[in-house]
């Protein structure tokens, strides 16, 4: 996935109320811009740290600068959470995600358990409809080790056990978790954080929904899904 137009560094000043950022530009100016990620962000909001923003003048936007990229430990990390569906199906396409690339379709967002849209939806004549569902990562505090969830995800819960629901129908279905970082080797599973989240994992996981992780290679000018890397045991 490319940045067009390309996206321009600024350094820091805050993020809060979830949505919203303050910045300087390499100008100079001080800008208010929007934060497409209600999540705490943990370890990706140090006032004074590099960013890349997005513009958009169309005049639709309240904040036409959109947080999209942050330095942190060495590295370029991703922070829209609105990408990794496209970022997902990226993957997907390019044969990193088991035998996914083999379905005639992908359709985005689609109705379907407890009132809840799937993310993507795979279908193909020849086999079973593949429900899945992705999460955005970027959260890191051992070396090489990215985790999920940051906070505590009651909805994340129900969707596993919604997928649990597809699989007992006799469908296939998947977690997908993409990684906006490449400083990693392998993904585990929060509990300490979410304990609950650990449990439907688990509970998932036994019911037979498959899970991934993919990692991306994240640069100032695009987000490219790069390997996928094994998820431990919590």
């Amino acid at each position: 996935m490319k940045f067009a137009p390309p996206l321009q560094p600024a350094r820091l000043v805050r993020r809060y109320k979830r949505f919203l950022f303050d910045a300087v530009l390499e100008d100079g100016s001080a800008i208010t811009g929007s934060c497409p990620n209600t999540g705490s962000m943990r370890g990706l909001t140090t006032p004074g740290s590099v960013i890349w923003l997005s513009r958009n003048d169309d005049g639709k936007r309240k904040y036409p600068h959109r947080f999209e990229l942050i330095e942190a430990d060495g590295t370029t990390v991703g922070v829209n959470t609105g990408l990794p569906n496209r970022l997902a199906e990226e993957a997907i396409r390019a044969g990193l995600i088991a035998d996914f690339a083999e379905y005639t379709d992908i359709r985005r967002e689609q109705k379907y358990g407890r009132q809840s849209r799937i993310d993507l939806l795979l279908r193909d004549d020849r086999r079973p409809d593949l429900y899945v569902e992705v999460k955005n990562v970027h959260f890191i505090r051992t070396p090489g080790l990215a985790e999920f969830p940051d906070s505590v995800t009651a909805r994340g819960a129900r969707h596993l056990a919604e997928l649990a629901d597809m699989v007992a129908a006799g469908h296939r279905a998947a977690m997908v978790y993409v990684i906006q970082r490449h400083d990693c080797d392998r993904l585990k599973i929060a509990g300490d954080l979410d304990p609950a989240y650990l449990s439907a994992f688990s509970a998932a996981r036994a019911a037979g929904v498959e899970a991934y992780a993919i990692k991306c290679k994240v640069a100032c000018d695009s987000i490219t899904p790069d390997a996928t890397v094994p998820i431990e045991d919590s």
